[in-house]
């Protein structure tokens, strides 16, 4: 044994991380897995729509109006980039944005009657997409997958 405590019996060096398979580890399979959903993603998805875009639209399609603030906590995007998705959502005239009567700083937003057609269309897309991001597994491989990414976000 050496000073680090590698075995060098036969020759060979064996230090720390020689047994690292870069393609076992987890931040490497997420990623693999998130490329070939978001190759997906971008070649289905209606009007262009990116991610972010699209998470927005379906989330007030969902709930409805609520403020630029709360959208952005609930897909999960920080102040500045929430901020960029709903002005580029309003120049293309898919959001109906209004002051709140309630609060004067801040704004409330809404789709559009087009927000509303592109995000009904987008979701019904969305829905083939996670139908064929998750082809390769099996149905209860796929419930199983899902209830394990929802307990690590």
């Amino acid at each position: 044994m050496n000073s680090e405590g590698a075995d060098q019996s036969d020759g060979a060096s064996v230090g720390p991380g020689a047994a690292y398979q870069v393609d076992t580890q987890v931040g490497f399979l997420i990623r693999v897995a998130s490329q070939r959903h978001t190759a997906l993603f971008a070649a289905r998805m209606v009007e262009g729509l990116t991610p972010p875009q699209f998470a927005a639209l379906a989330k007030l399609r969902e709930i409805g109006p609520c403020s630029q603030n709360q959208l952005g906590r609930l897909i999960h995007l920080d102040a500045a980039t929430i901020k960029g998705v709903v002005d580029r959502l309003q120049a293309r005239a898919l959001l109906a944005i209004t002051d709140d009567p309630r609060d004067r700083r801040r704004r409330t937003l809404d789709l559009s009657g087009r927000g509303r057609e592109i995000a009904d269309a987008a979701i019904q897309v969305a829905e083939e997409i996670s139908a064929a991001t998750l082809e390769p597994l099996t149905p209860s491989e796929r419930v199983e997958a899902l209830r394990l990414l929802r307990k690590l976000g």
